[in-house]
């Protein structure tokens, strides 16, 4: 019996052309799942979805902006009519506009990243429920972040939302267990993609963070993917509401 195998099943993968969420898609295919490529950008995401495709695998492109309730909407209706079901929502696109003092913090920035790491998980959610309430069976991971726990340094606003992430994963765990669905969030720690670059490519911010993460490095994308595909697969069946950190040990420093 292969506890990870993935076959026959749909998987939703946002802020997937890139980064964590690339590699998500790429283990979620090799497993056998048939990957929906998501981002705000269609032709970034074909891109992704046609390299697992050559691979062997099974995967498609399904542009969509989680910070517009429109695209949200148009989404689903898609995945409704080509597949009639949903089986896993990794919910992993995120904004972080601002870098800076939490007190510095204009409504621009604040309303932006709400709109898409809270309003945008949370409905996401909702939508990829609705749908698994239906087959009464379903996984959804939410990526959240280390910053959740600990904020980061001038990342206020950002670790406010990641901190909700978490609480949100909990509320959705316990209210659709009884429906079949298991909800858990990934928190990564310091991670080498384009989105964490203000971090990891400046020497003195690095420096700092390592001194607090005891495996002394940072991860690579695909170190966050095996930990998904465990929350996702059935070794993890009775596993819901769990914040599983892939950090390096930081949060045990």
């Amino acid at each position: 019996m292969n506890l990870f195998d993935l076959s026959g099943q749909i998987a939703l993968v946002t802020g997937a052309s890139r980064g964590i969420g690339e590699s998500i898609a790429r283990v979620l295919a090799a497993y056998g799942a048939h990957v929906i490529v998501s981002s705000r950008k269609q032709e970034a995401c074909e891109a992704v979805a046609a390299s697992i495709r050559e691979a062997g695998g099974s995967a498609e492109a399904l542009a969509c902006h989680i910070g517009e309730m429109e695209q949200i909407s148009a989404l689903f209706e898609q995945i409704r009519t080509r597949h009639g079901k949903l089986d896993i929502l990794i919910n992993n696109a995120a904004t972080n506009p601002y870098f800076g003092h939490v007190l510095d913090t204009d409504l621009g920035a604040f309303q932006k990243t709400v709109d898409v790491n809270i309003r945008g998980y949370f409905f996401m959610s909702v939508e990829a429920g609705k749908l698994m309430r239906k087959q009464k069976s379903g996984k959804i991971v939410n990526v959240a972040s280390v910053n959740g726990v600990i904020p980061g340094h001038f990342q206020g606003i950002y670790s406010i939302t990641k901190a909700s992430v978490i609480s949100m994963t909990k509320t959705f765990a316990k209210e659709c267990a009884g429906l079949g669905i298991r909800v858990n969030a990934l928190l990564p720690g310091g991670t080498d993609t384009k989105f964490a670059a203000t971090l990891t490519q400046n020497e003195a911010i690095l420096k700092t963070l390592l001194q607090h993460v005891p495996m002394n490095r940072i991860a690579e994308p695909m170190e966050m993917a095996g930990a998904v595909l465990y929350l996702v697969s059935n070794a993890s069946s009775y596993t819901t509401g769990v914040a599983l950190n892939v950090d390096g040990g930081y949060l045990i420093s």
